[in-house]
């Protein structure tokens, strides 16, 4: 079994660009394969085949201290930087509170869906330990309401385990997927159906108007000095949470040991909110200036780099609780359905809106585009916005639904 880090690590990066190579492919065997495996599940499953038929023993590596420590927050960073709050708040009330009030399904959806399933089937539940179902609840919180960075996090808080959190990977790749056709057949039906609904259109057209003045962004040829600049802020950032984890942690371990099942005495906890909210100042800042150069390009590289270490850590053959957990992600993602379309009918919304909303909640920055350009190309920016958003306060919000989870199983 291979055990050296250097060649597992060059193994993975091989993995990665062969996975990027095929997807361009015109060849139609390789069409057909990632019409039906996305780019981000091949990262993850191929990196596990490894580990699965003992090709590589991951067991004593260094690489998930690397990832977690170094990666995870310098990927983070670069993905929150680039938040425009005051061009998402020109944008119009209706679209920004149904992103929010989606967002809010996610995180009130969690809770509710165990205690449905507390009443219902409460013995097909893991309710303690570490492969307690609410931790791994919490890292789809997590991507629900940002993304994978964030799902990654979460799972690091909360030390889930690696059978539960590929569990949570495979279910929300699923109904990722299920739910993007569902709003991409809204798109192609859009006019009957807000005709029908009686939404109300002028809004949805003074959007795009703002959109295509305002919000496309001017893309500039990234040089040196730019990516020694995100360098810079990545791991500038990334230093400076490390710091302060460490004086914060072992604070409130001394002087508050009662915050401990609030995650308050983790390092990794205080590193990823102290990374989430430095990047949101400095978004405020001229280094938001760094995404127009390919800022969350960079990080996206860090992040594929994640996935196929967390890969690497997965034992397919551990995978035996799935179909409860599909059952608890049809219930969850239903509850935000229902938050979303109320809404939407109560605001008169057009449909746009609220698929809009719900997607860059559900599908993140990777997919939120798509669906928005299948109802207008100019609204691809306003997806992204709020999918970058999502990023940034994902943490926060999953962190509040696990303990309301957490709550719930006792």
């Amino acid at each position: 079994m291979i055990n050296q880090d250097p060649v597992i690590f060059g193994l993975l990066a091989t993995i990665i660009g062969l996975i990027f190579y095929t997807s361009k492919s015109s060849h139609p065997i390789w069409q057909q394969i990632y019409r039906f495996v996305p780019v981000m599940v091949m990262c993850y499953v191929l990196p596990s085949l490894l580990n699965t038929f003992n090709i590589v023993d991951a067991s004593l590596s260094e690489l998930n201290t690397i990832t977690s420590k170094y990666l995870m927050p310098a990927c983070l960073t670069l993905l929150i930087i680039s938040v425009d709050i005051k061009s998402m708040l020109l944008l119009g009330p209706k679209i920004v509170i149904l992103f929010l009030l989606g967002s809010l399904g996610v995180i009130i959806g969690g809770p509710l869906t165990l205690l449905i399933f507390s009443k219902v089937a409460p013995e097909t539940i893991t309710w303690v330990g570490d492969g307690a179902a609410w931790k791994g609840m919490a890292t789809l919180a997590a991507n629900w309401v940002g993304g994978t960075a964030n799902q990654i996090a979460m799972k690091e808080i909360y030390q889930v385990e690696e059978s539960l959190f590929a569990i949570m990977i495979s279910v929300n790749v699923i109904y990722s997927a299920i739910w993007m056709s569902f709003l991409l057949i809204c798109a192609n039906n859009a006019k009957a159906i807000d005709k029908k609904l009686g939404s109300d259109a002028s809004q949805f057209n003074k959007l795009i108007s703002v959109t295509e003045h305002n919000v496309t962004n001017k893309q500039t040829a990234p040089s040196l000095n730019t990516y020694m600049m995100m360098f810079g802020v990545a791991f500038g950032v990334t230093g400076l949470a490390h710091f302060g984890a460490d004086i914060l942690a072992p604070f409130f371990a001394e002087h508050y040991p009662l915050t401990e099942k609030y995650s308050f005495t983790s390092k990794f906890f205080w590193i990823v909110i102290i990374v989430t909210t430095v990047s949101i100042i400095l978004s405020n800042t001229k280094v938001r200036e760094l995404e127009s150069a390919g800022a969350s390009k960079v990080s996206t590289v860090m992040l594929y780099c994640l996935i196929a270490n967390m890969g690497l850590q997965m034992d397919l053959t551990m995978i035996d609780d799935f179909p409860i957990y599909f059952a608890i992600g049809f219930v969850w993602l239903s509850i935000h359905a229902i938050v979303v379309i109320i809404a939407g009918l109560l605001m008169k919304a057009p449909v746009a809106y609220m698929a809009l909303a719900s997607q860059c909640c559900i599908g993140g920055a990777a997919s939120s585009p798509v669906v928005a350009m299948a109802f207008h190309r100019s609204l691809a920016p306003v997806a992204i916005m709020f999918s970058v958003f999502g990023y940034a306060w994902a943490t926060y919000m999953a962190w509040i639904c696990a303990e309301m989870m957490r709550m719930t199983s006792h």
